[in-house]
Order: structure tokens, then C-alpha cells, then sequence
């Protein structure tokens, strides 16, 4: 039991995925907590702080050993002690999608699409592509065209060149004529980019977290351990829904848009949690030269900024 009651509520949930998702769980804690306390930590920090979300030290090795199969951490003995961190690959990675959930800038949509055709490339390099080109709010129009409204060249350009597929594909830019009207292309969004799926996931993680806004909003005194928790949970599912979505302009969305509220809850539980937080992180997680040390400046201007 702990000093939140909902807390008990969010733990509870994790505990019943079967299997647990571990190493997502590690990954989300890494990208919110550890980075931007310097990046490395010891492995007892990590069993210590993640043991009561129901992570013990057998799956915490498994999972830290398959993180490091895959790319995404490294790690440094020193004496007894194993130190691990992101590696560039791993920093890489998750950079994408922490910049889309602590960002608080949208830029104006200027109404041009970037399609691409790509009907030269063999189904397992379509598929390759198709993963790839989802982080940049793409959906398939048709088995051979991708479109984006919110796309940058530069990464479409970077995607291409680490695929090696620059040769393969064709990429046009164009914009919809407003002369006309905007339903079939709002019609086109809704079905390609399943937005009434989205919709419903950000539903249910209003559902899971205003009780927990509802319980911070009443307390007077913040226990810290309990604000670490809560904030890794709440960042963790937030996470998840990043993944997902397309982060497709405000004009392509409806008016009562069900992110926009998961955003402002996610922001505003988050303000509120974090001084809480980071006062058990510096006094419980270690480096390999001492306690971790305070956030760097960029931490503190998630969400707009925290102070």
C-alpha cells in the first residue's frame, strides 16, 4: 500500500500484462529519469527503483541482458559494481519519441503533403520503410503510396539514406486545393491513419489518470517515492500513445480531439509530481562517481518548463 492511493491502481495494471513489459518499462525510465540525470546508473539503483512496480532482480538481469543484445544500452564495471547506459543507438532511438512528448511547440501546418511512391521496392523493403516513416505521422494511402502532412524533408532524407533506398523511391510534395472541400480529406485522415482507434486509447488514459490528478490535487504533502513511481507509470503509458500517434496538425484533427486533453492531464500531473520526484531519484539511484546528479537544463523545460 502506498501513500497514493492510485498509484496502488497503476501498479496493479502493469502487474496484470502478461507477459510483464519489462524492458519498455526500463526504456521509459532511462529516457525520463536517467538521461537527464547524467545517463548512466547502477544496476541496484534500477532493481531498487523499479522492485515495486512488480520488476525483481531476476527479471530486472534478464531484461537489462536483452536490452543489451539489442543495441539499446552498454555497461561499465567498476570493481563489483555494473554502471549501464544508453548506447547511440539506443539514445537514438528513444529521442524521437520523449522530444514528442515533453515538446509543447506545433508548428503551423502550411497544407503541403509529402507522398511517396514506392513501387519499386520489394515487400520486405516496404515494410522496412513503413515502420520507419509512421514515426514521421505517415499512413498508406494505397499498397504503393505513403503521405504525410506533417513530414520534414530532412528526415524523410535521413529515413531514405539509412535504408539505403534514396534510388528506389519517388517523393513529391503537394497541397490540397481549399477551394474545395476539406471532407474527403478529412474522411481519408480518420480511416488511413485509424484516428478513431487513437481516440479511444487516449480515452482510456484520461480514464486511468484523472482519478490520479484527483487524488494529487487534495494533498497537501507529496510523498517522494510515490511521486517517482506515479511519474514513471504516467510517462510510460503516455509514452506508449506517442508511439501511435501520427502528431498530424491541428487542422486534420476534430475540435474536441481526445490528445489534446491526455496532454494537458499528462502536463499537468507531471508539474505537479516532479519536485516530489527528483528529490527521491537524487537521494536513492547512484552513479558509478556518487548519488545521480540534478537534471540538466533541457529537463527542465519539459512541458513548456516545470518551475
Amino acid at each position: 500500500m502506498h501513500e497514493l492511493k492510485t498509484l496502488d491502481t497503476l501498479i496493479e495494471r502493469f502487474r496484470s500484462q502478461k507477459p510483464i513489459r519489462a524492458s519498455s518499462l526500463i526504456i521509459t525510465l532511462y529516457g525520463d529519469t536517467i538521461e537527464p540525470h547524467g545517463g548512466t546508473v547502477w544496476l541496484g539503483s534500477l532493481i531498487n527503483a523499479l522492485e515495486p512496480i512488480g520488476i525483481n532482480e531476476r527479471l530486472m538481469r534478464t531484461s537489462i541482458f536483452r536490452l543489451s543484445q539489442d543495441g539499446w544500452i552498454n555497461s561499465e564495471k567498476v570493481g563489483r559494481r555494473s554502471y549501464y547506459g544508453l548506447t547511440h543507438q539506443g539514445l537514438r532511438k528513444f529521442e524521437k519519441a520523449f522530444q514528442r512528448i515533453y515538446s509543447t511547440n506545433r508548428s503551423t501546418w502550411d497544407s503541403s503533403w509529402h507522398l511517396i511512391m514506392t513501387s519499386l521496392l520489394s515487400p520486405e523493403e516496404r515494410k522496412l520503410l513503413a515502420d520507419e516513416l509512421k514515426w514521421q505521422g505517415f499512413a498508406a494511402l494505397s499498397t504503393q503510396l505513403f503521405a504525410s502532412p506533417c513530414a520534414e524533408k530532412y528526415a524523410i532524407k535521413d529515413t531514405l539514406r539509412l535504408l539505403k533506398l534514396e534510388d528506389k523511391v519517388v517523393v513529391f510534395e503537394s497541397s490540397a486545393d481549399n477551394q474545395f472541400s476539406n471532407k474527403p480529406i478529412r474522411q481519408l485522415v480518420k480511416e488511413c491513419w485509424e484516428m478513431d482507434a487513437l481516440a479511444e486509447q487516449y480515452r482510456e488514459f484520461i480514464t486511468l489518470f484523472h482519478p490520479v490528478w484527483l487524488e494529487l490535487s487534495d494533498k497537501k504533502r507529496l510523498d517522494p517515492k510515490s511521486c517517482f513511481l506515479t511519474r514513471t507509470l504516467l510517462i510510460h503509458e503516455y509514452r506508449k500513445l506517442q508511439l501511435r500517434d501520427p502528431q498530424l496538425p491541428d487542422e486534420l484533427l476534430p475540435l474536441d480531439w481526445e490528445g489534446k486533453s491526455a496532454r494537458q492531464l499528462c502536463r499537468n500531473i507531471y508539474r505537479k509530481i516532479t519536485s516530489a520526484a527528483e528529490n527521491w531519484i537524487e537521494h536513492n539511484m547512484e552513479s558509478a562517481v556518487g548519488p545521480l546528479p540534478s537534471a540538466n537544463d533541457a529537463f527542465n523545460q519539459r512541458f513548456g518548463g516545470l518551475k
